[in-house]
């Protein structure tokens, strides 16, 4: 996987937690920076952390099914990019909490990140180099996440379903490349 598939992967990844972040920043009474800044460290060190874990489960398995890894690549983000275009069609108009307290924000930190640990077991299996790729998701991640409070702000929920459409298909697209990859076509 090459920087490119990395920056549209991270991109991708970011999405979730962009899409939580507009609804904290549309709820916020007002969205500083450093409010800003504390749901970007929230969401980009979990988005960060989940590849990170994925990558180390799946390491210890990768070289007994090293034959079939493009599949397993392939089918654990397509699955993830058909549940972010499902998401995108689905209701989004509900109120959510702005406190940033642990209590509230670890919550949404798991929850945006859950994709991100799939997004690490395929990284065993094509052999990603895992530090910059973790570095890259958690930087975008966090860049994503202080874009999405400030916007949210200012233009609340109209495109939180258009950005997890647009993550999910390109998802699907780079699991595609993946197996036309592991067969040499690419």
């Amino acid at each position: 996987m090459g920087i490119f598939e990395l920056i549209v992967l991270s991109v991708c990844l970011a999405m979730d937690a962009f899409a939580v972040s507009i609804c904290l920043g549309l709820n916020m009474e007002r969205a500083t920076h450093k409010k800003a800044l504390v749901v970007g460290l929230y969401f980009g060190i979990f988005q960060a952390a989940m590849p990170l874990i994925g990558y180390f489960i799946a390491s210890l398995i990768a070289d007994q099914i090293n034959a079939f890894a493009h599949w397993i690549a392939f089918a654990l983000l397509a699955v993830l990019g058909i549940k972010m275009i499902i998401q995108s069609f689905k209701e989004k108009h509900q109120k959510t909490k702005t406190s940033l307290h642990p209590r509230v924000m670890l919550p949404f930190a798991i929850a945006t990140s859950i994709d991100a640990l799939a997004v690490g077991v395929s990284f065993a299996f094509l052999h990603v180099a895992v530090a910059p790729a973790v570095a890259l998701i958690g930087a975008v991640t966090l860049v994503a996440s202080i874009i999405g409070v400030k916007l949210g702000e200012k233009i609340g929920l109209r495109f939180q379903s258009k950005a997890e459409l647009l993550g999910g298909i390109v998802l699907i697209l780079i699991g595609i490349k993946i197996v036309l990859d592991g067969y040499g076509l690419i």
